[in-house]
């Protein structure tokens, strides 16, 4: 077992809550008045906080006030059931003991929890609780009410799939956590969530399925949660690099994917999905290398055409990152792998060419990497416009300037489209930067250098690490009974076990009896229709 999944004695006595918990928790005052002064206090009397007197309550026998932020909350339920239904209770003989006393059976509102601290009150607040407060009580009661505008479910903008769900992520933790219970509809399919931010206080839910995911990779999860200790999380990006294995590496050890239909299928096998508040992107790990090139289409097609959908994925990958470097090398240092036709084109092509290969390259790639950032950041109307126009003029005005060969604007487009291709954007931004030191190293030492530069990344890759499990598993260490799913996608029928590198107790991933489908020949078969006889 890694060391990292040791549990280590804690520095300190306190926990790591303790220790992150701000002061000022103090707890709240029986006067009424009191309360909503510290409360128009804190907030610098900001007028999205709606405070609302209820004088007149026959429930209460006393002053009280419903305190609520506006934009976060859904005002119908607020006037229709919690105002009303305090107004319209019937009138108490004794006073109760606590607001929970009161409360309790009155609204008809979920998640009701008293709150006797302002630490507590202010995050129920700030989540779009309606906090719920009685003169001479020294607590008040949070009642769950969020709502406000909120993206509706959409299809994905960047995974998306000619057969398989329109369904996308939104912003809203809630909804992205039921999406998926949707589809997993097992009662061990757990979640847990904690906040994460001294000032934002964002909500983060770990979800797994209970049986299948490793209890030491939970473990070492929460554990590493429960260190981060910022101001802020605005993006599920933030938690990536706090949580990684190894951040000095251009390839990504955490997936992330904006599809329920892929996280459950991730989930299936053992991984666990990290979610986010505010953020569409939910995180998956353990992963591996070959899942950069799988597709959620590859298990709904039939499975050779899934195997040679794949291969092209390696293909494009492969173009991508060493397209240019192999120009570079072949027209710098191995002329003679080049057939002479193409060799004294190539030549007659490069000979108003004032510069070398690389450089030719580098012109190219660098510009097309500033047009791909100027279609990213102009409006979606004419970004793509700007983009297509952008290269065409410039490629042809260097072609005709005698800038560069009209056979390096054929390369870089090549190689360009292919990157595009790529399954996996973490995948495919890291192969840009690595592109440019495959340059280079071609430039300086040829195929030899190129060789070289592929011992490196393998040997890097073979060390990565991504909650444990090795990224290129399980190619190496080679597991033969996980390569069913690999580069090469075998029949769904045919595999019966979940990666045993991920799963945890439970590896079973379909009964015995399921098969490759044949006809029942006990049944026999129609060769002609009952009225033929007649």
């Amino acid at each position: 077992m890694p060391s990292f999944f040791k549990k280590k004695p804690p520095k300190d006595k306190k926990t790591a809550k303790e220790q992150k918990k701000p002061a000022g928790s103090s707890p709240l005052s029986v006067v009424l008045d009191e309360n909503l002064a510290v409360i128009k206090d804190k907030t610098g009397n900001s007028t999205d906080i709606i405070i609302r007197r209820l004088n007149h309550s026959p429930r209460f026998k006393t002053e009280a006030a419903i305190v609520y932020l506006k934009g976060l909350t859904d005002s119908q339920t607020i006037q229709e059931i919690v105002i009303e239904s305090l107004m319209k209770s019937d009138p108490v003989e004794t006073r109760p003991s606590s607001m929970q006393e009161m409360i309790e059976g009155y609204l008809p509102l979920g998640n009701m929890e008293p709150v006797k601290d302002w630490e507590t009150l202010f995050q129920a607040l700030m989540s779009g609780h309606t906090i719920i407060f009685a003169d001479g009580y020294s607590e008040a009661m949070s009642t769950s009410t969020e709502g406000g505008e909120r993206r509706s479910i959409e299809e994905p903008s960047t995974q998306r799939a000619i057969r398989g769900s329109r369904e996308g992520f939104t912003e809203s933790i809630e909804t992205n956590i039921s999406m998926v219970r949707r589809i997993i509809q097992n009662p061990n399919l757990w979640t847990e969530t904690m906040t994460i931010g001294r000032v934002t206080k964002t909500k983060v839910t770990i979800m797994y399925v209970k049986g299948i995911a490793r209890d030491d990779i939970i473990e070492e999860l929460r554990s590493r949660l429960e260190k981060i200790d910022i101001d802020g999380v605005l993006e599920s990006g933030y938690i990536e690099q706090y949580i990684e294995d190894q951040a000095i590496t251009a390839f990504p050890t955490m997936y992330h994917s904006e599809r329920p239909d892929v996280v459950a299928g991730n989930l299936l096998e053992g991984r666990f999905a990290l979610f986010v508040n505010g953020s569409p992107f939910v995180l998956l790990a353990p992963v591996v290398f070959v899942q950069f090139f799988q597709s959620i289409e590859d298990y709904t097609e039939r499975f050779y055409i899934s195997t040679a959908l794949r291969f092209l994925r390696v293909l494009i990958f492969f173009i991508s990152l060493i397209g240019p470097a192999t120009y570079i090398a072949a027209t710098t240092f191995h002329q003679e792998m080049i057939p002479t036709q193409l060799l004294v084109a190539i030549a007659a092509q490069r000979e108003s060419v004032p510069f070398p290969s690389f450089v030719e390259a580098l012109i190219m790639e660098v510009t097309f990497e500033i047009l791909r950032e100027a279609g990213i950041r102009m409006p979606k109307a004419i970004g793509s416009a700007i983009s297509i126009v952008g290269a065409l003029v410039i490629g042809q005005a260097a072609v005709q300037a005698g800038v560069v060969s009209p056979a390096m604007v054929i390369i870089v487009a090549i190689t360009a489209i292919a990157s595009f291709a790529t399954p996996s954007f973490g995948i495919a931004i890291s192969v840009r930067l690595l592109r440019f030191l495959f340059m280079i190293s071609a430039a300086t030492f040829g195929f030899f250098g190129m060789i070289l530069g592929f011992i490196i990344l393998v040997v890097h890759l073979s060390g990565l690490r991504s909650f444990g499990v090795p990224y290129l598993s399980p190619l190496a260490p080679f597991v033969p009974a996980d390569i069913n799913d690999t580069f090469v996608r075998g029949p769904l029928w045919a595999d019966r076990k979940r990666p045993a590198f991920m799963s945890g107790n439970n590896q079973t991933r379909q009964g015995e009896d399921t098969g490759r489908p044949q006809p029942d020949q006990s049944r026999g078969m129609v060769t002609k229709n009952e009225g033929d006889d007649q």
